[in-house]
């Protein structure tokens, strides 16, 4: 789905916004719309909250702002990107921070921001029904989604891997699945369609979660656990003794916000703000999964739409 060029006036707005966004590189978080409280979560000064934000025509920034917080839909279970920790009762990873980002260039400090875990096979239903504002949790972007959501980005270009006990010598690459090795993945997530459309040969197990596929894996359940290869690389920093990435990527997966279906408005605002941040893109990639030893740069973002 196509949409139309967004009039002069929001566009003006929107670059404003980014330039104070810009400017704040290494700023702190100040007033009432600070960091702190929330889920106790930090941005690390990498990016201040806008003040007096104005979205004429979203009906979803008209949502938050009468609830007076952002509610946004988040994974919790992928170490580096979305993860929650339940001791310290903290959130962190690449998603995470982009999603406070967007939040913060939408006028919403961490105060302001009530994150929410959202299941792959459930986050389509979860915007339709207004449930969540946005979703920012390795959510790709593929033409059976935008039926039904709407996609701003992309904001990460990955592919699909595979991931397998660190004594498994059997399992090099997709070439050597077959009839006797089980892999695991999410349901409705965009590995296991891959799974089922093009190895229909190859016996396979769904979880709601990833975290879920890893345990049965651990336990022996399965023989491999396939979703995104930057997802399966934090699974295996996690316990390197047990766990390791095999192959190389046999998919291309672009990672989109998912938002309301028709939301230019927003849509358009969120790919201001990620083409001209690239310096707080990279910031927070680097935070997060710098460590990782995975080089990438920022994707082109399309902001004709």
């Amino acid at each position: 789905m196509r949409f139309k060029r967004q009039r002069a006036g929001i566009t003006g707005l929107v670059v404003t916004a980014l330039l104070s966004l810009t400017a704040c590189h290494g700023g702190q978080q100040a007033g009432s719309a600070s960091s702190t409280g929330g889920e106790s979560g930090q941005n690390n000064g990498l990016f201040k909250v806008v003040r007096h934000v104005h979205l004429k025509g979203s009906p979803t920034f008209d949502a938050m702002e009468k609830r007076g917080k952002v509610v946004i839909g988040v994974k919790e279970d992928q170490p580096g990107l979305g993860y929650y920790n339940v001791t310290t009762k903290k959130r962190s990873g690449f998603d995470i921070d982009i999603a406070r980002w967007i939040a913060a260039s939408l006028g919403f400090g961490e105060n302001r921001i009530e994150f929410k875990p959202v299941p792959s096979v459930n986050r389509e239903q979860a915007i339709i029904n207004g449930d969540i504002d946005y979703f920012v949790g390795t959510y790709s972007i593929t033409p059976k989604r935008e039926k039904q959501v709407s996609f701003a980005g992309p904001y990460f270009i990955t592919g699909q891997g595979l991931l397998v006990s660190a004594d498994n010598r059997q399992i090099k690459s997709e070439k050597d699945l077959n009839a006797n090795t089980i892999v695991c993945s999410a349901t409705g997530s965009t590995p296991i369609q891959n799974m089922h459309e093009n190895f229909p040969q190859v016996p396979t197990r769904e979880f709601d979660l990833y975290s879920a596929c890893v345990e049965a894996l651990l336990s022996g359940q399965v023989q491999a656990v396939t979703t995104d290869r930057v997802i399966l690389l934090g699974y295996a920093a996690q316990n390197p003794s047990k766990l390791k990435v095999v192959g190389k990527p046999f998919t291309v997966e672009k990672y989109g916000i998912g938002l309301a279906r028709g939301d230019t408005v927003l849509k358009h605002h969120i790919n201001m703000l990620l083409a001209h941040g690239n310096r707080i893109w990279q910031a927070i990639f680097n935070r997060n999964l710098g460590k990782s030893g995975v080089k990438v740069t920022q994707p082109k973002v399309d902001t004709s739409s």
